[in-house]
């Protein structure tokens, strides 16, 4: 079982992802993970201090998603194209919330560099990560073609998470990464 301060991130990224930055209140928190009064504030004494330990989860919980150890050997442009439909697959899904709460997280504080810097970290470590997976899958020129395929993919995710949730992005991502393998 989760300790206190588990569960309260938890809950605070259950709250920013489906009511968004104004919802996270400390009260909103402690009521949401069925903790009594004052637990979250006892872990985050401040508002800001709840969004930083909040930000941090986040990108440790992603950190802990794209661990190469747990994901499927990509060596081919078929590879990478069933996997970034896996990847999107699961963020409008399953993580659909901590995704969700990712994007309030970066809309609400760009103005707080620090508060962001580790999400901004983590999207610097996934990009390098990506670019190897790219280069394996063969596709020349890796960097610019990595950036095109995060691009697409975080269109698609936003796409699904507002607007079209049953989406198909397969033929999407296929032409994508098609037309990048010709490059």
């Amino acid at each position: 079982m989760a300790g206190t301060r588990e569960r309260a991130l938890e809950a605070a990224v259950a709250l920013l992802g489906t009511q968004g930055v104004r919802a996270l209140t400390h009260a909103r928190v402690d009521e949401r993970a069925d903790l009594p009064p004052g637990s979250t504030s006892n872990w985050f004494r401040t508002r800001r201090a709840l969004l930083g330990g909040v930000v941090d989860w986040i990108a440790e919980q992603e950190r802990a998603d794209i661990d190469p150890s747990g994901l499927p050997h990509v060596s081919s442009a078929q590879d990478l194209a069933a996997g970034l439909c896996a990847m999107v697959e699961l963020q409008t899904t399953r993580y659909a919330a901590r995704t969700r709460a990712r994007y309030a997280l970066f809309l609400e504080l760009t103005t707080d560099p620090e508060l962001t810097e580790p999400l901004v970290r983590q999207r610097r470590e996934f990009e390098r990560w990506a670019e190897s997976v790219v280069s394996a899958a063969g596709i020349p020129d890796p960097v610019p073609a990595t950036r095109a395929l995060m691009a697409l993919a975080e269109g698609l995710l936003l796409h699904r998470l507002s607007v079209d949730p049953g989406l198909d992005v397969r033929p999407a991502i296929e032409r994508a990464v098609r037309g990048l393998s010709r490059a």
